[in-house]
């Protein structure tokens, strides 16, 4: 006798955006030295019709939520895990900007193993290529 086969939560999560009719989700990545390129990108991406996520604070700029360096510590391991969950929520990555440093490089390649889809604001830019 066979069985059906079990759902992964990848392919629960892909259908029940179907089910949604979900727009696609696109992901933002990119050193936070961009954050103007971003937003510029995140609005072209939004006129396209897409759902966009992305960095939501550039830590390399004071502020009082991070202005304790043990706290501000804690704070990047969180945004960083924060930002795997969007990466995976998401059905396509962006990253922006010209240059790619390590935790974008980690970004990229942790979406690639997840099967995700990766464009280049500047392909040169491409750990892979």
């Amino acid at each position: 006798m066979s069985y059906p086969q079990l759902l992964t939560p990848e392919e629960k999560l892909a259908d029940a955006k179907k089910l949604l009719s979900l727009p696609r989700i696109v992901v933002i990545c990119g050193s936070t030295r961009f954050m103007t390129e971003m937003n510029e990108a995140d609005l072209r991406e939004t006129k396209a019709g897409k759902i966009v996520v992305k960095p939501g604070c550039d830590m390399k700029s004071p502020h009082e939520l991070w202005s304790d360096p043990v706290e501000a510590e804690a704070l990047k391991v969180r945004l960083d895990d924060l930002h795997r969950a969007k990466i995976r929520l998401a059905d396509e990555v962006l990253v922006v900007g010209d240059y790619i440093g390590d935790s974008t490089r980690a970004e990229i390649a942790y979406a690639r193993s997840l099967g995700k889809p990766v464009r280049f604001t500047h392909p040169e830019v491409d750990p892979d290529v």
